[in-house]
């Protein structure tokens, strides 16, 4: 049985413990809320972005343009968004896993576009090309950051150094419920996109219905694909704010809770030992009473 000392010495060890992860959960609750304002205003636009143009690719035909044709290169491009610290429980992990678990992203075909030092360093340790680092942008987002990052891949797809991009982020679903989800941003096929309207009722007038371009489809694609790049880069990113703090919240409340356990059960403990010490000294007088007597 462990001394008092060492008892009382873990204690207050898992007192401070529970006082760091009780402020560190108090700090995630208030940017959580921050976060999240920003994840459902911005929702419904990046939602409507992603549907609209999926209608327009739909109903374009066959169409020639470089935003729709799959490159002649091998190379797939993944925008990983991760955070740049952790004790989020499994929030790094499970974005990593997109890649690491997926058959088509092997180390040798796959460039990494990070967002967040975790992932990073992650995917780096298993032997994928990190292309560039863009960890500062996780920290609050912005629309700019996402222009950034959009801009860069989109040149490399037209240049023709990769041949597919994805996006790899988090959902914010709720407080408790973050989900990872990968998105096909490039080259924009119609089966990919998937609108949330399923039970919708459609119109079969729009099944034949082909989209008239002003003034040429060229044109309009060049200057709408980019947005619906940029916009989906910063919704993931605004998304994946909101679910990092929410992972980290309810991490840190755990936490917080095995912490006052274990403080329950060394109190307990450090009685029993308290209680057995006090009755051996008793018995120690008693004993040297009565051997005196």
């Amino acid at each position: 049985m462990a001394s008092m000392r060492d008892i009382k010495r873990r204690k207050e060890s898992v007192q401070s413990t529970g006082q760091i992860t009780k402020a560190m959960k108090l700090v995630s609750s208030v940017k959580l809320q921050k976060a999240k304002v920003g994840a459902e205003v911005s929702k419904p636009y990046f939602d409507t972005m992603y549907e609209t143009v999926a209608g327009m690719i739909a109903k374009s035909g066959q169409m020639s343009h470089p935003f729709l044709q799959k490159s002649r290169s091998e190379k797939k491009a993944v925008i990983l968004i991760s955070s740049n610290r952790g004790l989020a429980g499994g929030y790094n992990s499970n974005v990593v896993k997109l890649v690491t678990k997926d058959e088509r992203f092997a180390p040798d075909n796959t460039v990494i576009y990070a967002v967040g030092t975790k992932g990073r360093d992650s995917l780096a340790r298993q032997g994928y090309e990190v292309a560039k680092d863009y960890s500062e942008a996780i920290n609050e987002p912005i629309y700019s950051d996402a222009t950034e990052i959009g801009k860069e891949v989109l040149s490399k797809f037209v240049q023709g150094e990769i041949g597919e991009i994805y996006l790899g982020y988090t959902i914010f679903k709720n407080t408790v419920v973050q989900i990872p989800a990968l998105m096909k941003l490039l080259p924009i096929d119609a089966d990919d996109i998937v609108s949330d309207a399923e039970d919708v009722e459609e119109n079969p007038l729009d099944r034949i219905t082909l989209m008239n371009y002003e003034p040429e489809p060229e044109e309009a694609l060049n200057a709408i694909v980019p947005k619906y790049i940029n916009s989906l880069i910063f919704g993931g990113l605004v998304e994946a704010h909101a679910s990092e703090n929410g992972a980290r919240m309810q991490a840190m409340d755990s936490a917080t809770s095995n912490a006052e356990e274990m403080i329950s059960d060394l109190s307990l403990k450090y009685n029993r030992a308290r209680q057995a010490s006090i009755t051996q000294e008793l018995t120690e007088i008693i004993a040297g009473a009565s051997a005196i007597s």
